[in-house]
């Protein structure tokens, strides 16, 4: 094991790729905004330069298998419950900053790739979960849902777009070892509808399963007029991903590389929200 921070200048990168055949770069940062470009951005680039020196000095390609976000490709244009289907070939839109630099570190590594000396498999991956996931925005709605605070906003049909830890490890490391995957880009998306996700959760905590729907217009409104210093759960962004309607199929890298979801995105993350009570 070596440790190093990507983001120091005295950050040794020889010294990482020093035994290397394979790069997995799964280093990333979704909170600190100021510290993003100089991880995803500038220490993508310092690490790709040392991996293409080393290839250059061993004269063997090395691949490169980079975990990215379903992010790059941003949100409809447009009302943000507009049904759309997202593919590896739909353009890219990046609008935060975590998702832009992602999509500039994905750029990086293509145009490393036209130097002879690296290979890529890039994965964007939807939101990733699991039983020790860092993420609280799950665990939060399991206790809105536990205290039967939780209620559907707009007309049925939202999609949630989850990935399951272990399956993101699967395609990885699939992507790692079989050359289908050279200078491929995947998504990975075990998309179901909300209803299920909230119907097993609700289950989960043995709770009625939430039967509240209010208008879209009417939540909106109303977050739209509370003034800044109440601190209201619902916020714009959290309303346009639950009445989200974009789906990530994973076709390609089912078609290509014979990788498909394992882990029933309902059934998992019943098992997240009881492990956070402390049942089984």
């Amino acid at each position: 094991m070596i440790k190093a921070d990507l983001t120091s200048k005295n950050c040794r990168f020889e010294k990482i790729v020093e035994s290397c055949d394979v790069i997995f770069h799964c280093a990333g940062d979704i909170r600190n905004k100021d510290a993003m470009k100089r991880l995803h951005v500038d220490g993508t680039q310092h690490l790709l330069n040392a991996i293409i020196d080393k290839a250059k000095k061993n004269n063997k390609v090395i691949h490169w298998v980079q975990l990215s976000s379903v992010g790059v490709y941003g949100g409809p244009e447009g009302n943000a419950n507009k049904q759309r289907i997202v593919t590896e070939n739909s353009a890219i839109n990046p609008q935060g900053e975590y998702e832009t630099t992602k999509a500039i570190a994905d750029e990086l590594l293509i145009k490393a790739s036209k130097t002879g000396w690296v290979t890529y498999t890039i994965l964007r991956p939807s939101i990733v979960f699991g039983e020790t996931m860092p993420n609280k925005s799950l665990r939060s709605l399991g206790w809105m849902i536990a205290k039967k605070m939780f209620f559907y906003i707009g007309t049925p049909g939202a999609v949630a777009t989850y990935i399951h830890v272990d399956d993101v490890i699967n395609a990885l490391v699939q992507c790692s070892i079989d050359s289908r995957a050279e200078n491929k880009v995947f998504n990975i998306s075990n998309d179901c509808l909300q209803e299920e996700m909230i119907n097993s959760i609700a289950y989960a905590f043995s709770v009625p399963t939430p039967k509240i729907r209010v208008p879209e217009l009417l939540i909106r409104s109303v977050v739209s007029l509370l003034p800044s210093f109440i601190d209201c759960p619902l916020t714009v962004s959290r309303i346009d991903a639950l009445v989200s309607r974009t789906y990530y199929p994973y076709t390609l890298i089912e078609n290509t590389l014979g990788v498909s979801p394992k882990e029933s995105v309902p059934r998992a993350i019943k098992k997240v929200v009881l492990k956070e009570r402390g049942g089984k």
